[in-house]
């Protein structure tokens, strides 16, 4: 068929023909006859060069896939206005790389990595994902064009060369982990097929939790002992932690008996089963169970004054900065849980994860939503969030939120269901 198309179009399907005389050729042509030479791998250079800036974006798309397509053409698809062609163009450029062994020709490597470097930065994420899916396992790949996927501020565009890509190292993952702000992207880090001591040991120190159930339920992830006693500490106060931390499986002992003093007896009961535990410390483990329901019903009645108490100290419109640097200042959080829900009108649940997030955005705007100043802000980020204090927003000019109300809206709009 392709022979036929060029005979009809050109005379002679086996001459070499000139961009000119391709244009001429194609001018006015059926667009039918454009999309089979656009993608036929045997359609000459020229046509395919001429066809690159054809009217059609249908036909322009393949020509972007079309593996036959000279670099000259793909270059003047990398400015093309349609999305949809540099995103067909991305993972042709992508899949050919593996493929430009040693011996390739220096001049064409060096033109698919310059339009690959190109691609990976495109204005459109959607093109940035392609590359970063295509290439996240090849280790042929220039380490800057990497790095820069991997601190994309989009999760669809870092989170599969942050999981998967060998060209990353311990020590570019401990730096973006402390200097990443997008949600998912420690999540992805803390999955990759191989996490050693120190990254565990970095994932879990951001208190990033769906990161750390992550980095649980990673079997090829190494937690030194003290790393583990920190989850477990944080876990005592985040629920989110209990299942991943029940369902580890490298608990010694001791762990096991520190998690049965806050889990639920079902968890309990799930790690003396997995485990095979003797049957002194299995009983010795369900009596500490026990014991807990117990306290925990007083711990329910306290923690019931204690909403009654807020919820009086807002009708009496007590609750103002003031009060508020007060909790904090003598580190009454629960308390101060249960005031910031009154003041922001949100579930007590969702002030905690807002707080547990250690993002400062989020806790900034929630400081807004409750009516508090910067000041304050400022407090709840360093002394509840416990944020680093090179990661905090500060006022803007002296007194002001630092953020757009529409920022601050979208960041709680997630937590307005608890």
């Amino acid at each position: 068929m392709l022979r036929n198309i060029i005979q009809r179009l050109f005379g002679d399907p086996d001459k070499k023909y000139s961009y000119e005389e391709a244009r001429e050729a194609l001018e006015e042509k059926n667009n039918q006859d454009k999309h089979i030479l656009a993608s036929h791998s045997d359609t000459k250079p020229e046509i395919l060069y001429y066809l690159a800036t054809d009217q059609s974006a249908a036909v322009r798309r393949k020509i972007a896939a079309n593996i036959s397509t000279p670099h000259q053409a793909n270059s003047v698809l990398l400015e093309d206005d349609d999305v949809e062609v540099r995103q067909e163009l991305a993972r042709k450029i992508s899949r050919m790389l593996p493929d430009l062994g040693e011996d390739e020709v220096v001049k064409i490597r060096e033109k698919v990595i310059e339009i690959l470097e190109t691609l990976a930065n495109d204005q459109f994420p959607q093109v940035r994902r392609i590359i970063s899916e295509e290439i996240k396992t090849f280790d042929c790949v220039p380490k800057h064009i990497i790095l820069s996927l991997a601190n994309d501020d989009q999760l669809e565009v870092c989170s599969p060369v942050l999981e998967y890509s060998p060209l990353l190292s311990t020590d570019d993952l401990k730096e973006i982990i402390a200097a990443t702000t997008v949600d998912g992207a420690l999540k992805a880090i803390a999955q990759r097929p191989h996490v050693d001591e120190e990254l565990s040991d970095a994932i879990t120190s951001s208190l990033d939790i769906p990161a750390v159930a992550a980095l649980l339920a990673n079997k090829n992830a190494q937690i030194r002992e003290s790393t583990l006693d920190a989850i477990i500490d944080q876990a005592t106060k985040i629920e989110e932690l209990h299942h991943p931390l029940a369902s580890y499986a490298n608990l010694s002992i001791r762990a096991i008996k520190r998690i049965a003093n806050f889990v639920a007896s079902s968890l309990v009961n799930q790690m003396i089963s997995s485990y095979d535990l003797d049957k002194d410390v299995a009983r010795d483990l369900l009596r500490r169970v026990r014991v807990r329901i117990k306290e925990t019903r007083v711990d329910e009645e306290k923690k019931d004054t204690l909403e009654k108490q807020a919820r009086n100290f807002y009708d009496r419109g007590l609750l103002d900065d003031a009060f508020i640097e007060n909790t904090i200042k003598n580190r009454q959080k629960e308390l101060l849980y249960l005031c910031l829900s009154e003041m922001a009108k949100m579930p007590v649940g969702s002030i905690r994860k807002i707080i547990s997030s250690k993002k400062a955005k989020r806790v900034v705007a929630l400081a807004w939503r409750s009516e508090l100043n910067m000041r304050t802000a400022i407090k709840l980020q360093l002394e509840i969030s416990c944020i680093p204090s090179n990661l905090i927003l500060n006022a803007k000019d002296g007194r002001d939120f630092p953020l757009s109300e529409t920022d601050m809206k979208y960041d709680l709009a997630l937590y307005e269901g608890g």
